[in-house]
């Protein structure tokens, strides 16, 4: 597993609050709350494990658009 990105503060955030709200809503809404980096993903993307403090990840339902599942890294 790669090391964590330098600390920052993450802000304190319900993760599943974001669940079934639009890509776009579930955005901004993450911006307002401090996120500083926001990124958004079909539900079965293959990616890397790095944990990086600060973003906020969405895996949105390309057919309804909604966000379908939420975490931190």
């Amino acid at each position: 597993m790669a090391p964590e990105s330098a600390a920052q503060d993450s802000p304190q955030d319900d993760t599943e609050s974001y669940v079934g709200l639009s890509a776009e809503a579930a955005e901004e809404r993450a911006r307002a709350r401090g996120w500083s980096t926001v990124r958004s993903l079909p539900p079965d993307a293959i990616i890397t494990m790095e944990f990086l403090s600060g973003r906020l990840n969405f895996a949105v339902d390309k057919s309804t658009g909604e966000v379908v599942r939420c975490w931190k890294g």
